[in-house]
């Protein structure tokens, strides 16, 4: 088994264990810190350090994501709420998406524990993997029917346009963005995008990104402004 698989077992099996109010949070902490020491054992020690940090699976790439799942945890309780999930990256990320998340993903009470948070961490951060593709898809897909359409479409990019004219901007016309979105994709069949299509197309990262997030989306309205480097008298 290697490190990854290992890792991803451990982290799996650690945070499967119940988390509620009875357990402090520093005792969990501690908790997870010796898993971590027993992981370090693991690691392949021809592996630069360097290399190690750039691994999402590494020891320090684990205490970085948990570090800010405690800081997102604001009523220490050992999950977390939608509102409280809202402050993950930017804070941009919108609330239809939220709201898919808690409808989709695994929660107790209302509420997302840190593996399922970890699942959901692991696909936002690797958005161009078929696998991250497909937990995301699924999230997207609101009426369960395989396929993306312009309704749903529009149903979490209203969400982009609210947060536009919320920062004094004129919101893009959806019908400009869906025409992108199609292009962007080229489906098998012009009016549906399936998993297949997004997998296939080598964009599906950007895709996401434009319907789930406020920041993605004008990080890709701005992509030309971002890349121009400024010309020399």
């Amino acid at each position: 088994m290697d490190f990854k698989t290992t890792l991803r077992k451990k982290l799996t099996d650690l945070n499967s264990k119940p988390v509620d109010g009875s357990v402090k949070e520093d005792e969990y902490f501690q908790q997870y810190l010796n898993e971590i020491d027993d992981l370090l054992e693991l690691r392949d020690e021809e592996l630069s350090k360097e290399i190690q940090e750039q691994n999402w699976f590494s020891a320090p790439s684990a205490l970085r994501v948990y570090g800010h799942y405690l800081n997102l945890d604001r009523d220490h309780n050992g999950m977390l709420s939608q509102s409280e999930l809202a402050g993950y990256g930017s804070g941009t990320l919108t609330e239809p998406f939220l709201e898919r998340v808690f409808q989709t993903c695994l929660t107790y009470g209302g509420e997302m524990d840190y593996k399922t948070y970890l699942d959901l961490v692991l696909a936002l951060e690797n958005r161009t993997e078929p696998q991250a593709l497909a937990f995301l898809f699924r999230i997207l897909d609101i009426k369960s029917q395989g396929y993306l359409d312009a309704f749903t479409l529009n149903y979490f990019f209203r969400a982009i346009q609210e947060q536009m004219r919320a920062h004094g901007a004129e919101p893009v016309s959806f019908q400009d963005v869906k025409d992108e979105l199609f292009d962007m994709v080229r489906p098998k069949d012009t009016e549906k995008i399936t998993l297949e299509d997004l997998i296939n197309c080598g964009q599906g990262d950007t895709f996401v990104s434009i319907l789930i997030e406020f920041h993605g989306f004008w990080a890709y309205e701005n992509r030309e402004a971002v890349t121009v480097e400024p010309t020399q008298d």
